[in-house]
C-alpha cells in the first residue's frame, strides 16, 4: 500500500484533500466508527445519529465512485477508540504513508502523531482546503495585527477576508457603505411574536438512518435527548436542499430577528446549516455566494445578507483560527478561577428560570438551540453562576449537533464564559434578566422577576449579574466597554451591596433548587 487515507467522521466531502492523488490500485481508505467519539462527553441521541449516518452514507457514496474503502461500523467490531482501529490496519498493512486532513480536534491530531510515531510511518496532514483562511494564513494575520495585549479582533479579520474574496465588496469599500449592520439586527419579535414562519423540509429516514436511530436508541439508551424529530441533512443532497430552503424562504428575514427568542419556537429564521457545513456536506463558498446572489437579485436584504455571510466567513473562520493558535491552553482556561458543577437540570431542563427551562429544554428534544440562546442565555448563567468553564464547555460539545471541537471551545471557553481573559473578545458578555425581558417572551409566566435583585421572586440572572459587577468592579471599571455598567454600584450604599452579595450566595448555594 503506497497510502493509507484516514477519513475522519467530520470530514465528509469528496473534495478532502487527502484525496487528491488518490490511486485505487495503490492506495486504501479506512474510516471507522468507535464509541469513544460518542461517549469522551456524554453525546446527544441527535448528535450520534447524525455523525454515524452521514458517515455510513459518505462510505456509499465513496463506494459508488469506485474508492477502496475499509469501514468499521460501531456494531461490527471491537476496538474502543480510533487508535486502536489505526493501529490494527497498520499492522495488518502497513503503507508506505498515513494521509489525513487537518482534523477538527487537537485530542485525535495528537492521537494521530502518536500512532504514526509508534509505527514509524510518515504522516502527511493534509492543509483543509474546505476553509477560506488555512492555520499557517491565521498565524501570520495574528502575529501582524495583534495588539500589545495579544488581542485578536475577529471584526479586522472580517474585513480582511471580505477584501481577500471580493464579498460584498464595491472596490475597496464595502456594499452599502457599512462593513456590519448589527444596529438592523438586534430586533424583539414584539407582542405578536413570529409571524409566517416558514416550515422546514422534510428529510425521511432512509434504511441507513432508521438503522442508526435503532442502534443509538439501545447502545445509548442512556444519553440524553430525544431522536425525534430529527430534521438534520445527512447526505450532501439534503444540505443543498436545505440550503436552497433558507436562502429562499428564510434568509430575507434572518437579519432582524437572528437575535430574538420565543417560547416553544426554536428554528425562527434561522439557517441550521452549521451541522452540514461542519460535517463538510457543504462548503462555506457555495453558502456565502448562494446568500450573496440573493441581495445582487432583490430577493435579500443586505442587512440579513451581510449578518449571515458574517458568521460564517467571519466567525466561523476566525474561532477555527483562534482554536489551533491557543490550543492546549484553552481548554484548560479559567480566567475567573469558575470551578462550580453544573446543576443537574442541565441534563433535563426541569428549572424554575423559564428562559433557561426553555432553552435546554429544546437543546434536549431538538439537539439545536441558536447562538443567542447559547451565549446570552446559557452561557451567560454560566458565567454568572460560576460554573467550571471545562464542565460547561464539555456540555455544549455533549449536546448540539453541530458540536466540533474546533467551533465549539473558542465560542463557549472564549466568547461565552470570557475563560480565556479576552483573547478575542473585548469584555466579558454579561447581562441582567432585562436582556432577556428585551429579546424574548421568556419571562411571562416565570416565577422570577428580572426587575428584583433581591427577595424569592428576584431573577437568578439579576441577582448575580449584580453580584458579578460588585465582585468585579475594579476590573470592570477598568474596561472602556463595562465602565457605565459598574458606575451604579460605585454609588450604592454598603448595605445595599451586602444585600445583593449576601442574597446572591444564597442563590449559588441552591442552584440544584432555582
Amino acid at each position: 500500500m503506497r497510502h493509507l487515507v484516514i477519513i475522519l467522521g467530520d470530514q465528509l466531502s469528496l473534495d478532502n484533500p487527502a484525496l487528491a492523488d488518490f490511486d485505487p490500485s495503490q492506495d486504501h481508505i479506512v474510516m471507522a466508527e468507535v464509541m469513544q467519539e460518542s461517549t469522551h462527553v456524554w453525546s446527544h441521541k441527535q448528535r450520534i445519529t447524525l455523525f454515524l449516518s452521514a458517515m455510513r452514507h459518505f462510505a456509499q457514496a465513496l463506494r459508488a465512485a469506485d474508492f477502496p474503502l475499509t469501514y468499521y461500523a460501531l456494531d461490527q467490531h471491537h476496538y474502543p477508540d480510533l487508535a486502536a482501529v489505526w493501529h490494527a490496519m497498520l499492522q495488518n498493512d502497513p503503507p508506505q504513508a498515513i494521509k489525513v486532513c487537518e482534523p477538527g480536534d487537537w485530542r485525535v491530531l495528537q492521537d494521530l502523531r502518536a500512532m504514526a510515531d509508534q509505527h514509524q510511518i510518515p504522516l502527511q496532514l493534509c492543509a483543509d482546503t474546505h476553509f477560506m483562511c488555512s492555520i499557517e494564513q491565521f498565524e501570520r494575520w495574528a502575529a501582524k495585527y495583534a495588539d500589545k495585549n495579544s488581542t485578536l479582533r475577529m471584526e479586522f479579520f472580517y474585513r480582511g477576508m471580505r477584501k481577500k474574496y471580493n464579498i460584498l465588496m464595491e472596490g475597496d469599500a464595502p456594499t452599502g457603505g457599512d462593513w456590519n449592520y448589527d444596529h438592523d439586527n438586534r430586533q424583539p419579535l414584539g407582542k405578536q411574536g413570529p409571524q409566517d414562519l416558514p416550515s422546514l423540509p422534510v428529510f425521511a429516514a432512509d434504511a441507513i438512518t432508521q438503522e442508526v436511530m435503532a442502534m443509538v436508541s439501545t447502545r445509548f439508551a442512556d444519553h440524553p435527548g430525544a431522536l425525534a424529530p430529527f430534521v438534520w441533512p445527512v447526505n450532501r443532497e439534503q444540505a443543498l436542499t436545505l440550503l436552497a430552503h433558507f436562502i429562499t424562504h428564510k434568509l430575507p428575514q434572518f437579519g432582524p430577528y437572528q437575535d430574538a427568542m420565543w417560547q416553544d419556537t426554536p428554528y425562527l429564521w434561522h439557517s441550521l446549516l452549521a451541522s452540514a457545513l461542519n460535517l463538510k456536506l457543504l462548503n462555506p463558498r457555495e453558502v456565502i455566494a448562494a446568500a450573496e446572489q440573493a441581495y445582487l437579485a432583490g430577493q435579500a436584504p443586505l442587512f440579513s445578507v451581510e449578518g449571515f455571510i458574517r458568521q460564517i466567513l467571519g466567525w466561523r473562520e476566525f474561532v477555527r483560527g483562534v482554536y489551533w493558535l491557543d490550543m492546549p491552553a484553552l481548554k484548560s482556561a479559567n480566567f475567573f478561577q469558575h470551578q462550580r458543577a453544573l446543576p443537574n437540570w442541565f441534563w433535563t431542563g426541569d428549572t424554575h428560570m423559564q428562559c433557561l427551562s426553555q432553552s435546554i429544554g429544546q437543546t434536549l428534544r431538538t439537539a439545536y438551540a441558536h447562538h443567542i440562546q447559547r451565549l446570552m442565555v446559557i452561557g451567560l448563567f454560566s458565567t454568572l453562576a460560576e460554573l467550571s468553564p471545562q464542565q460547561v464547555s464539555d456540555w455544549f460539545l455533549a449536546v448540539y449537533v453541530d458540536a466540533v471541537e474546533w467551533v465549539e471551545l473558542p465560542n463557549v471557553a472564549g466568547m461565552a464564559l470570557y475563560a480565556n481573559g479576552g483573547r478575542f473578545t473585548s469584555k466579558p458578555y454579561i447581562a441582567s434578566g432585562a436582556y432577556i425581558q428585551r429579546m424574548s417572551n421568556y419571562c411571562t409566566g416565570c416565577r422570577y422577576d428580572p426587575k428584583q435583585k433581591t427577595g424569592e421572586r428576584a431573577c437568578p440572572f439579576t441577582t448575580l449579574y449584580w453580584a458579578f459587577l460588585i465582585r468585579h468592579e475594579a476590573m470592570l471599571a477598568a474596561n472602556p466597554r463595562t465602565s457605565l455598567m459598574v458606575k451604579h454600584v460605585s454609588k450604592m450604599a454598603a448595605e445595599d451591596r451586602l444585600a445583593i452579595t449576601t442574597f446572591a450566595e444564597q442563590r449559588l448555594q441552591q442552584l440544584a433548587e432555582l
